[in-house]
């Protein structure tokens, strides 16, 4: 999966709406990402903009209001190949709130750490919000922004697709959780052994998972 079939398919869940998300691939030379305004009706493969993380751009399409933050995350983060960003729903009604997504679920070990944290606000496209992004990932693949979304990153397009509708599902059940009353969160204990069964979770070896297929 490229840039721009990722696009197109967060586009077809609904995870974005208009020109409201933006993706990117890490390159040899900076990174590939989708350029200001787009849609997932309107994009065209040679729309996508190549740059470097230094914001120099190749051709004269513009990039993502976004690609601050998108770059500083591929240089803080070495294993970040390709980044999401959406607004989608669940995602950011609880960024609105201000709020991280606790341990209310052992999946939320999936993104690194025992929450999902709330980066604080600033305004979109800035230098600080790439900041405030960097710092909200320390230790995680994926953060709320607050009163503006989500972003997750991902050694794939294929991993940042799946990543982004895993946050985007559990924010809707924690949601709807709390809306029902007191949410049970997870002990610190029994987020450690979730962690530890996330270490030998799934097919880890290929030509295993091969032999025992064919």
């Amino acid at each position: 999966m490229n840039a721009f079939q990722l696009y197109t398919e967060l586009g077809a869940r609904g995870l974005i709406v208009g020109s409201s998300g933006n993706v990117s691939h890490r390159t040899a030379d900076g990174m590939i990402i989708t350029p200001s305004g787009c849609s997932a009706d309107t994009l065209q493969t040679d729309s996508l903009v190549s740059m470097t993380l230094h914001g120099d751009v190749h051709g004269g399409i513009a990039p993502s209001s976004e690609w601050v933050m998108h770059a500083a995350i591929y240089l803080a983060y070495p294993t970040a190949q390709c980044i999401v960003h959406t607004h989608a729903d669940a995602c950011t009604a609880l960024a609105c709130l201000n709020e991280p997504l606790p341990p209310f679920h052992y999946v939320i070990a999936n993104f690194g750490g025992d929450d999902v944290r709330c980066a604080p606000y600033v305004t979109f496209g800035t230098p600080e919000l790439a900041q405030r992004a960097v710092e909200a990932l320390q230790g995680r693949t994926a953060c709320l922004l607050a009163n503006h979304g989500m972003i997750v990153h991902a050694a794939t397009a294929d991993r940042a697709l799946t990543d982004a509708i895993v946050l985007e599902t559990l924010c809707r059940q924690y949601l709807l959780a709390r809306s029902a009353g007191a949410v049970r969160l997870l002990t610190s204990e029994e987020m450690r052994a979730a962690h530890e069964r996330y270490r030998t979770y799934g097919q880890a070896d290929e030509s295993l998972l091969k032999t025992r297929c064919s």
